[in-house]
């Protein structure tokens, strides 16, 4: 048996491994908060009167995971 030739790349019988790195799973979900944070935010700016919809989506949510 030879070398690997690429030692960071680990292999299986079938082919190359597919197990993410941490990052991959990490960073989509950060970035998924803090928007979810921004639109939920105190929203000082008075310039939408229009329908309150996302607001009660938010306030739907935050209810149903803070059980």
């Amino acid at each position: 048996m030879s070398a690997p030739t690429h030692p960071g790349i680990r292999t299986t019988a079938t082919g190359v491994d597919t197990r993410l790195p941490w990052w991959a799973l990490l960073l989509p979900a950060a970035a998924f908060l803090a928007l979810l944070v921004l639109m939920a935010g105190p929203g000082e700016a008075q310039a939408t009167t229009g329908d309150p919809a996302v607001g009660r989506v938010l306030e739907h949510l935050w209810q149903t995971l803070s059980l």
